[in-house]
């Protein structure tokens, strides 16, 4: 497989949804699926021995859900962005799924070219997100007294946070800056804690919402 390609690993209880996604995704010349799973835990232990770039997750599973994988997934640190791919439109059930990890998310009803940009999209380090659910996430960010803890960040945080935004990885940003790439996630670190957020999703959001990083 070439370099450039991107895996994925589909996780869907729906054997149809599967084959569908599986269809949609054989044309594309970057992208490769290199597993399935039928639900959270088959998802986790899939996505911890194939290693995919990208996962397709489901939310409504039985047994271990999309978000209780997702979180599983974080905490063994492992590197795939997760695509949270649903039938449910309500923000009870996106955002908890964003707060857990999650790098966006599209409706099982998507266009096939569209689900294929989405996944290059959120490959490359971006957040997907339709605006009603980020200004929902910001609000409640705000709600927090977020605002006002921007101003623990220093100078060089709020440039690694800029380039956070700008979907950068920490070996770009490390890159960028002329950095080690321990001193970038050290930075990273220190400004999810400053700023009371879980992850890069909610910081990249964070900075568009106040300016770091146009």
């Amino acid at each position: 497989m070439a370099e450039d390609v991107i895996k994925v690993l589909l996780v869907d209880d729906h054997q149809v949804v599967r084959r569908g996604l599986r269809t949609f995704l054989e044309v594309q010349d970057d992208i490769e699926v290199v597993g399935e799973a039928a639900d959270g835990d088959e998802g986790v232990a899939a996505a911890e021995e194939l290693r995919p770039d990208v996962v397709l997750m489901d939310v409504k599973m039985p047994g271990t859900d999309g978000i209780e994988a997702l979180r599983r997934l974080r905490e063994r640190d492992n590197p795939a962005r997760v695509l949270i791919v649903t039938s449910f439109t309500e923000q009870r059930t996106v955002i908890p799924a964003l707060r857990a990890g999650a790098a966006g998310y599209v409706y099982k009803d998507v266009d096939p070219d569209a689900l294929a940009g989405a996944i290059r999209s959120v490959h490359a380090g971006h957040v997907l997100l339709q605006p009603e659910v980020a200004g929902a996430l910001l609000s409640q960010e705000e709600a927090g007294g977020g605002q006002g803890r921007g101003n623990a960040l220093t100078d060089r945080e709020r440039e690694v946070l800029a380039l956070i935004a700008d979907g950068r990885s920490n070996r770009e940003i490390a890159r960028a800056l002329v950095l080690s790439e321990k001193t970038v996630k050290t930075h990273v670190s220190n400004i999810l804690m400053k700023l009371d957020l879980a992850d890069r999703t909610q910081a990249a959001l964070w900075a568009v919402r106040h300016g770091i990083g146009d």
